[in-house]
């Protein structure tokens, strides 16, 4: 389950980021997670929970904004939408597409005490 990982990730970079911006609560975290990007949202919000206890985001409500897929068909030479990894081109129904969003997660938003 790496999304525990990911958790104690983001729990780590609230803390360094409490440091160097001197705030003391996290009250709400803004994630951006790409839809192909394998992170089980459910089970991210579930280790955050646990892994925040004790901490400065211990009771922050977790936002996540879901990013969509998307790829360039290497073969029609457009960008597509891909629900996931490997899925064919929706226009051509080739499999030569290259993911060029949707895998990332990233911290967008903290609001902060």
């Amino acid at each position: 389950m790496h999304e525990l990982s990911i958790a104690e990730a983001v729990v780590d970079l609230i803390e360094a980021s409490a440091v160097t911006e001197k705030f003391s609560r996290v009250k709400t975290i803004c994630l951006e997670i790409g839809k192909i990007s394998h992170i089980e949202t459910q089970a991210l919000e579930f280790c955050f929970d646990s892994v925040s206890h004790g901490t400065l985001a211990e009771g922050a409500q977790l936002k996540i904004i879901e990013v969509a897929g998307l790829g360039h068909c290497m073969d029609c030479n457009i960008d597509v939408t891909i629900d996931q990894l490997y899925d064919p081109c929706p226009v051509c129904g080739g499999f030569r597409v290259t993911p060029k969003s949707g895998t990332e997660m990233r911290v967008k938003e903290l609001e902060v005490e």
